[in-house]
């Protein structure tokens, strides 16, 4: 008989990896650790003082379902089981506000997450948790519809101004606009109270977990989880790429907010309304007298002044939840961290309208990035940046896209903050180009100098059957192995893939599985 996938690989390690875990069940002592089953040449396998780049890896959107059971559970659990033996740290999983308290406010179900987490643990796994307090669907790689809570949308329903507005009326579903954070909107608590309470029930839940399986809470604080307005919606085809986006303050709550800002600036006349001709959403730059290099109102005394009214209101809204969300998991042993868009089309421009309409205050002449960093630093949190992967010359140079320029100012804004800095790629690549890029990038020799500082984890987008493809997968395997050696490590990636294809012939058949597993 053949041996199973564990008994192969502790042919390899020395130690076995058990293949499957009965309900209850404790991981075993001898479950093989990532450095056990790849032992490197320069340390013999000795586990000396953490260097290199954790990678942890996306779940599938979806992988807990609408009836909250882990969805195609036995895909789920030989895919975590081949994360594992490939030497991931851990995984994300979207905890869906929709999903939990769906029906009715603080009736909180946890049903498939609670079975997903022990799963992790079982497989001795990391999570990261994302607090996901946006809708799933509308947005680029959205494969399933999750809106947000049904008593959440029965309000808005009641109050369309508690959606994120444009100035030609159109609403945004996405998430709660920030504009009514701290008002009573939502079945008598607001929006931050809510996210608080949410948060609070997550941690009185799993508690056990906290520090040890489970060791991060990405706080969601917009679409798409990230800190930006929903100036670029996919959804019916509102934006297409490299569009700039649309201005998000035509709410009543948001004008408010922009009235009291203008009187206070003795200016109440700017305190009626947002731009008014800065562009549709799909318009460029030049194509608008508000974001046009010369003589463009971005850069005049209105546009300094709506910007930052625009950009720092977001900040706000960013310190309110983080604040939160420091509270309730004070002494846990978890970190918080906060995620950022990777917004690089129109970066070679001189006002960057596309990061503008999103409440990134980056120009040619500001750092919009900085002040960012130097909020989350203050909670102690992590900043979490996109488009890792990108280059250049990937992207069209038309739209002057400059994602590597993007992220070397992120780079430089959060070295001055003091805050660590993570990633993740805005788009699923299984290429050694990317790979590459990754690994240039997590390294943080962005300006020339040589320093002991990486990127403290990078999150991987996303485990679907593609990655378990032979070739993604061999290609996946070397690409974590060198994350976990980090900076210094003097072999090249081509040299871990060939030390990867015995390890991946191995696993094929389990990794196979939960390919054939994972496919709709």
């Amino acid at each position: 008989m053949a041996m199973n996938l564990g008994h192969q690989i502790g042919t390899l390690s020395g130690q076995q990896i058990p293949t499957e875990f009965a309900a209850g069940d404790q991981p075993s002592s001898t479950t093989a650790s990532p450095s056990a089953v790849w032992k490197s040449p320069a340390d013999g396998g000795r586990k000396d003082e953490k260097k290199g780049v954790s990678v942890f890896v996306m779940m599938p959107l979806d992988s807990v379902t609408n009836g909250n059971t882990v969805n195609r559970k036995k895909a789920m659990n030989a895919s975590l089981h081949a994360l594992k033996s490939a030497g991931v740290e851990g995984i994300m999983i979207d905890v869906w506000w929709g999903l939990v308290e769906r029906e009715a406010p603080g009736a909180y179900n946890w049903g498939g997450y609670t079975e997903l987490l022990d799963m992790a643990k079982k497989h001795g796994l990391k999570v990261q948790a994302v607090m996901s307090f946006h809708q799933c669907g509308g947005n680029v790689g959205d494969s399933c519809t999750i809106p947000l809570p049904k008593w959440v949308r029965e309000e808005m329903e009641k109050d369309s101004d508690l959606a994120y507005t444009d100035q030609w009326g159109r609403r945004n579903y996405e998430y709660v606009s920030l504009g009514c954070d701290s008002l009573l909107v939502l079945k008598g608590r607001s929006p931050v109270q809510c996210y608080a309470d949410f948060m609070r029930a997550f941690k009185d839940n799993f508690k056990h977990l906290l520090g040890d399986t489970i060791v991060e809470i990405q706080v969601g604080m917009g679409p798409a989880g990230e800190l930006r307005y929903p100036s670029y919606p996919e959804e019916n085809g509102i934006w297409k790429f490299p569009g700039i986006g649309a201005f998000q303050c035509y709410d009543k709550y948001m004008l408010s907010s922009l009235k009291a800002a203008a009187e206070a600036a003795g200016k109440p006349e700017w305190g009626s309304t947002g731009p008014t001709d800065a562009g549709h959403y799909n318009s460029w730059p030049e194509d608008t007298p508000f974001f046009k290099k010369d003589g463009g109102g971005w850069n005049s005394q209105y546009g300094e002044f709506f910007l930052s009214w625009y950009s720092q209101i977001l900040i706000e809204h960013s310190e309110r939840i983080l604040s939160s969300a420091s509270s309730v998991f004070e002494a846990t042993g978890v970190k918080i961290s906060v995620k950022v868009a990777g917004i690089h089309w129109h970066y070679g421009s001189r006002s960057h309208a596309a990061e503008l309409t999103a409440g990134y205050y980056n120009t040619r002449f500001r750092d919009g990035y900085l002040p960012v960093a130097q909020m989350v630093a203050r909670y102690g949190a992590v900043f979490n940046f996109t488009c890792i992967e990108m280059r250049d010359h990937e992207q069209p140079q038309d739209a002057l896209c400059a994602p590597e320029n993007l992220v070397r100012q992120v780079v430089l804004a959060t070295k001055e903050a003091q805050v660590p800095l993570a990633g993740e790629n805005a788009l699923p690549r299984y290429d050694e180009s990317a790979h590459e890029q990754i690994l240039k990038a997590s390294s943080l020799n962005i300006d020339g100098s040589s320093n002991d500082r990486e990127m403290c984890a990078f999150t991987y987008l996303r485990m679907n059957p593609s990655l378990f493809q032979p070739d993604n997968w061999r290609r996946f395997v070397a690409f974590v192995k060198k994350m976990n050696e980090g900076k210094d490590s003097r072999r090249c990636l081509e040299q871990v893939e060939r030390e990867a294809e015995h390890f991946v012939n191995v696993t094929e058949p389990f990794v196979q599985e939960a390919a054939l597993a994972l496919m709709p």
